[in-house]
């Protein structure tokens, strides 16, 4: 089975490829570039994303929103991550909420798959806290901050490990559970 996967993040299209491949699922990389929402509605973001992304492609694909909900900020910034993490970067970021009580997190992604009658989402979430210091490669955003619960290592430094237990290995496989069932 193929399917298609809109996203200008290498990053992503590697970890999804990594996923989908060993359960028969192979991911076909689309880079086309969208106007996004910019709203911490992170629901909003994906079901406009893969609506417009569909009617551009004309055929079943998904695309995926990961983003963090940070404790001391009531969820902020969700959707809206990747301005928050462009604007602060990993040293601010520790600096800020990896110190003191209080580092709580969440990693989410919500994936979105439109199959031109209906829009399907997938959600996928893990818990963890912020690091008092980044640590690991910095190149995927803020997988140098981020320590699952249960864990002493950032996601940066798991390596390949980590989509063992991702915020994204869950959802892709409700995704993957969807289109066997089809």
């Amino acid at each position: 089975m193929r399917i298609r996967f809109l996203s200008g993040n290498a990053h992503k299209i590697r970890e999804a490829t990594a996923i989908m491949e060993p359960i028969g699922i192979t991911v076909v990389p689309l880079q086309i570039k969208l106007e996004e929402l910019q709203t911490s509605d992170t629901d909003a973001i994906v079901r406009d994303k893969v609506a417009k992304a569909f009617h551009l492609i004309g055929h079943p694909l998904f695309v995926e929103q990961t983003g963090l909900s940070i404790d001391r900020l009531n969820g902020f910034p969700g959707g809206l991550t990747q301005v928050f993490w462009d604007t602060l970067e990993a040293d601010r970021v520790s600096e800020l909420f990896g110190q003191g009580p209080g580092t709580g997190v969440t990693a989410k992604t919500l994936i979105g798959y439109c199959d031109g009658r209906s829009i399907h989402c997938f959600r996928g979430e893990v818990r963890g806290r912020i690091a008092s210091e980044p640590r690991g490669d910095r190149d995927f955003q803020w997988d140098c901050v981020f320590i699952p619960d249960g864990f002493t290592e950032t996601y940066a430094e798991m390596g390949d490990a980590k989509n063992n237990i991702s915020m994204r290995r869950i959802a892709l496989d409700a995704l993957a559970t969807h289109l066997r069932a089809r």
